[in-house]
């Protein structure tokens, strides 16, 4: 077994401006309770255990104790999707929910055995799609725990966008099921009020030789916290997780992936970025990426970068890798947090450009390679332009 090397610091661990860089290897899937569909499986989180002690549990309104209960209008679940595709609505009973994934903590536990329907999504074998499937959930202001499922037939080919806007306390799972040679592209947008929480867990199975990419965006709420998992039913799979997220004054927003290669001769390449701006903002990302003795022939990286815009912000940021064989392809990770690059504004701003259009194109480069991969044009463009209004914001 080959781990990274321990240390005290997270990496890139910052506050006020001051950076921290060291390795961790923690795996905190093996420091947690084993998956499972009962709530009452989890202890109730203090804060003190691996996979919650960077999340500020009084601001999770109940979802990690209990208490929270779905009240008011809860969310609004709205699905558009090509000829072809079966959209259902179905009770707790239904056999397909659950199938790719297992709850691994306490509120995705909660927010399995809370739901009363799920929105089931099914693209038949071999076909392909020309138009993404739209899923949009609007918070209405109330709590709610929810659960979805998008599953591909074997060979299928399909784009899913999923949008959450508005304000509410939400409880979720979402399972993505690919079956043999299909591909699936899932961009998950959290583009909610400053008011909302928002906790989930994303499970893909992928099948024989499939694909899958996931690319998250995360912008707003008071507080987000998914959990991205992969796991393999065949070899030859391949995962890529993208991921974007600009954390602003008071907002915390945490990201925790976890690739399992349970089969051999599969891929996986992970690559998050984010920015950070104003008091108290506080972003998390956790990398755990594991080998199976069973994986041989995995290639496999995972990546974090941060930019940090002003003083006053908080990156905590983790890659794990866990070998149990030798015989792989290759296996790597990386992470860095830094300030803006005073060299890169001073080099425009030499060639006459304006200092707030300087740092909007050192911003802009900074995401360009992971906005390209969304692949969804107007995705892309109200993506850009929540950069430019949180830009605005910060030199206001």
């Amino acid at each position: 077994m080959a781990e990274a090397q321990n240390s005290p610091t997270p990496v890139g661990s910052t506050t006020a401006g001051q950076i921290a860089v060291a390795a961790e290897s923690t795996v905190a899937t093996r420091m947690s309770a084993p998956p499972s569909f009962d709530v009452a499986d989890f202890p109730v989180p203090h804060g003190r255990e691996e996979e919650w002690r960077f999340t500020p549990l009084e601001r999770l309104r109940g979802l990690h104790d209990g208490t929270a209960v779905a009240t008011g209008q809860g969310v609004k679940v709205v699905v558009e999707a090509p000829e072809g595709v079966t959209v259902e609505t179905v009770g707790r009973d239904d056999p397909r929910l659950g199938k790719a994934g297992t709850p691994v903590d306490r509120v995705a536990a909660q927010a399995y055995s809370a739901f009363e329907q799920a929105s089931v999504v099914t693209v038949p074998k071999e076909t392909v799609l020309t138009e993404p499937i739209r899923i949009a959930v609007h918070g209405e202001g109330g709590t709610a725990f929810g659960h979805q499922v998008v599953e591909l037939g074997a060979f299928a080919e399909a784009v899913v966008v999923i949008d959450h806007t508005g304000d509410a306390v939400l409880a979720a799972n979402v399972d993505y099921v690919l079956g043999d040679g299909a591909k699936l592209t899932v961009v998950s947008v959290q583009d909610w009020d400053d008011s909302a929480v928002h906790v989930a867990q994303h499970n893909a199975l992928v099948g024989r030789d499939a694909s899958f990419k996931s690319v998250v965006v995360t912008f707003g709420g008071d507080l987000v916290r998914l959990h991205p998992r992969v796991n393999y039913a065949g070899p030859g799979g391949e995962a890529e997780l993208y991921g974007l997220y600009f954390t602003d004054a008071g907002q915390h927003q945490e990201h925790r992936l976890f690739v399992d290669h349970g089969a051999p001769h599969c891929k996986s390449n992970v690559a998050y970025k984010g920015a950070l701006q104003g008091d108290d903002a506080h972003a998390v990302w956790i990398g755990d990426v594991l080998i199976e003795a069973k994986a041989e022939g995995t290639d496999t990286y995972e990546m974090n970068r941060n930019l940090v815009l002003t003083d006053g912000a908080r990156v905590d940021s983790v890659p794990n890798l866990e070998i149990e064989t030798g015989e792989i392809v290759g296996a790597g990770h990386a992470s860095a947090t830094g300030r803006f690059d005073d060299e890169q504004l001073f080099y425009l701003m030499a060639r006459g450009i304006p200092e707030s259009e300087a740092r909007r194109l050192v911003v802009r480069g900074f995401f360009a390679e992971l906005v390209q991969q969304i692949g969804v044009k107007d995705i892309e463009e109200r993506l850009l332009a929540k950069i430019e209004h949180e830009l605005e914001a910060s030199v206001a």
